[in-house]
């Protein structure tokens, strides 16, 4: 890795030497930057101000979401035409390629925040103070979350231990298995889920649970039920966390970081951005794209309507179920009830991400479009209890337990105990995928739920069985591996 305050200063001293003549009280200066990649880690400052680096990464995740939905049955591309964002569209239609310029952005901003986690863990032995095992355990917790989103997207990756990628890896380091990249997730996690809290030090960073859940996430992804179930029950018997009573105050304001959220991504209004760099926003970009076009009336700001959800997970939803209103914002029967207006855009459906849509009352400084505070509630106790629930019984482990965490969440769905269910086996297996659509419905779960219990052929439009399962890599990294790594099958 290039020393930065080399290549910064160098730029300086290269441009002022057309313009002046060096003299000796000019070269025996200090230099301004002092401080480059090498010569930090001197304190414990230090260690916290690169966590928040590699903490800060997470905002970009927004697109994950989006594109998680997108590519699902759960809604379509939507926009103002078929040429707004052609990248959403392309993985809406499954007829994206290696030139996609969004899953590039996922790419680059899932290993930006990979190379700050592991340029915190390269120099984790520089310098000792109380409490460094808890900012290890974050970072590496941090990079096993970035991990995770490229191996479920690309399949397999390079990895490159503790140390950052540099210039020229991409000609020498292969791609590693999908195999040993879960490995080092699972490892990753282990030792986060040792040496974490289970109370964060500050809202919003990584706990135990956390960790657990992730842990859970990751062997459910890879069909070990066995080590799911495990790992999932003991979060479940800790009881750090419970399902919210009203599930339409989840995804509010006021519902953040409430005892139903298990890890959850912060965003804020309070600091403008621009669409020239969209991963540099500090609000969640997501909930402005997802918005109702041209809206005016009460509760909600207007958007750009992408992400727009289908009929057909509208009508999914059972009679009384109590989720489907607080999830899907059918927009003809809210307008004509509130004196309210709106356009119609791209692939209109007359629905609505309503978990993820702007509020009105947000400051959203600068664009309001891409500074919404709606923090994207990436695990939830609901979630762990389904893949619980899912890892009992498709591991033919216990299937009355599976039975009792599906029901949980489906009692707080429809408030009552009249639509428990007493299946099992194969029927319970459907019953839970169910569930997981209709609880998780616009979270970004649901294409990966499809791909990885061999169901996404059936349900998604265009789906091309052995290649849709995950996505191409950029073209521009096949181009710079020089023949190094060969493009994912069929792409």
């Amino acid at each position: 890795m290039k020393k930065y305050s080399i290549k910064i200063c160098s730029g300086i001293l290269l441009f002022t030497a057309l313009l002046v003549s060096c003299t000796d009280s000019f070269v025996d200066r200090d230099p301004v930057y002092s401080i480059d990649s090498e010569n930090y880690f001197n304190s414990e400052e230090d260690y916290n101000k690169a966590l928040i680096a590699a903490y800060d990464m997470l905002q970009s995740t927004y697109v994950n979401v989006l594109l998680g939905e997108i590519a699902s049955d759960n809604t379509l591309s939507g926009g103002e035409s078929a040429n707004d964002v052609i990248g959403f569209q392309q993985v809406d239609e499954m007829t994206h390629t290696a030139v996609n310029s969004n899953l590039r952005d996922l790419w680059n901003w899932m290993f930006a925040g990979v190379n700050r986690a592991n340029y915190i863990l390269e120099f984790k032995d520089k310098t000792n103070f109380n409490g460094k095992e808890q900012i290890i355990a974050e970072a590496r917790f941090l990079r096993a979350y970035y991990h995770f989103e490229l191996v479920k997207w690309f399949g397999a990756i390079p990895l490159k231990g503790d140390a950052r990628f540099k210039l020229g890896d991409e000609k020498n380091i292969p791609r590693s298995p999908v195999s040993e990249v879960y490995a080092s997730i699972e490892d990753d996690l282990e030792y986060a889920i040792a040496n974490l809290s289970v109370v964060a030090p500050q809202t919003g960073r990584a706990t135990k649970g956390a960790a657990q859940a992730l842990l859970g996430k990751a062997y459910l992804y890879q069909d070990k039920f066995d080590e799911a179930a495990d790992v999932l029950e003991d979060l479940i018997i800790d009881d750090n966390y419970s399902l919210v009573t009203n599930y339409n105050a989840i995804f509010e304001n006021s519902g953040e970081n409430g005892t139903e959220s298990v890890f959850e991504v912060q965003y804020s209004d309070a600091e403008g951005a621009g669409f020239g760099c969209l991963q540099c926003s500090e609000g969640n970009v997501a909930v402005g794209f997802n918005g109702i076009r041209n809206y005016s009336g009460p509760l909600f700001d207007s958007g750009y309507s992408f992400n727009v959800p289908t009929q057909d997970v509208f009508d999914a939803f059972e009679v009384g179920d109590n989720r489907r209103d607080a999830s899907i914002l059918d927009i003809v029967t809210f307008a004509a009830a509130n004196s309210a207006t709106y356009g119609t855009g791209y692939k209109h459906t007359g629905f609505f991400n309503r978990k993820y849509l702007p509020r009105q009352g947000d400051a959203n400084i600068g664009d309001q479009n891409l500074t919404n505070p709606n923090n994207y509630r990436a695990i939830r106790y609901s979630d762990v209890l389904l893949m619980a629930a899912e890892a009992y019984n498709r591991g033919g482990i216990d299937d009355a337990k599976a039975r009792t965490y599906l029901n949980l969440v489906r009692r707080r769905a429809f408030g009552n105990t009249s639509h428990d269910v007493s299946a099992s086996g194969s029927a319970l297996t459907d019953f839970i995928l169910a569930e997981r659509r209709l609880e998780l419905v616009g979270e970004g779960h649901r294409f990966f739920d499809l791909v990885r219990t061999n169901r996404a052929a059936a349900a998604i439009t265009g789906f091309t069985p052995n290649k849709n399962e995950i996505f191409p890599i950029p073209i521009e990294e096949i181009q710079f591996s020089n023949g190094n790594w060969q493009q994912n099958p069929n792409y």
